[in-house]
């Protein structure tokens, strides 16, 4: 991630942050380190939850960042705007996380397949439940992990970030009829291995 020393070095100034997305990539594609930072910014955080949520791992998330980082800013020339900006970083990144996934395969541990939202207490739910509910969201982190990277790369764009099909085809290079049915494949994966939990 884009990280800022103590004596603000690597932070934009402060006007880069107001200006609008359009303006930050032509100035990132004319060389300007500080609006592509600005740029970087202002999607890291987002960029970096979906990493955590492919590759399950938040030091394999950072460095998969890192690198579309770097990735992005060598490319921002090929950037067109044909599509947001922030959709194309989602490309980069979500390329990157399936490189890095296909390169590792198989050991992810399960503990640390991503950050899925936990049940929140209930007052006065009872310990057998608390646990019956850890277990359960153990068996869907287990159940997203043991999904194809691409149906799992899908249903978590869909799910969890809340992307449009439309936005999704474009993120993954698939056809939109592809991502649908990717994400149908997923659910219908996820509900056989959550049958138990019902």
């Amino acid at each position: 991630m884009v990280h800022g020393s103590a004596a603000g070095a690597a932070r934009p100034r402060a006007g880069l942050a107001e200006l609008d997305e359009k303006t930050l990539v032509v100035r990132a594609q004319e060389g300007d380190v500080r609006a592509f930072e600005a740029l970087a910014l202002r999607h890291q955080a987002t960029l970096y939850r979906v990493a955590v949520r492919v590759l399950g791992d938040p030091t394999d998330a950072e460095d998969a960042l890192q690198e579309a980082l770097l990735d992005a800013w060598r490319r921002i020339n090929r950037f067109r705007g044909d599509s947001a900006f922030s959709t194309w970083m989602y490309r980069v990144v979500t390329n990157r996380c399936l490189d890095m996934l296909r390169r590792r395969r198989p050991a992810v541990p399960m503990d640390e397949v991503g950050d899925l939202p936990e049940p929140a207490p209930a007052p006065g739910r009872s310990p057998e439940r608390t646990a019956e509910l850890d277990a359960g969201m153990a068996a869907l982190r287990a159940a997203l992990q043991a999904l194809p990277d691409e149906l799992r790369l899908c249903w978590v764009l869909r799910e969890l970030e809340g992307l449009g099909y439309t936005e999704i085809s474009e993120i993954t290079g698939a056809g939109e009829t592809a991502v649908r049915g990717r994400i149908h494949r997923a659910r219908t994966r996820l509900a056989a291995a959550m049958r138990p939990w019902r």
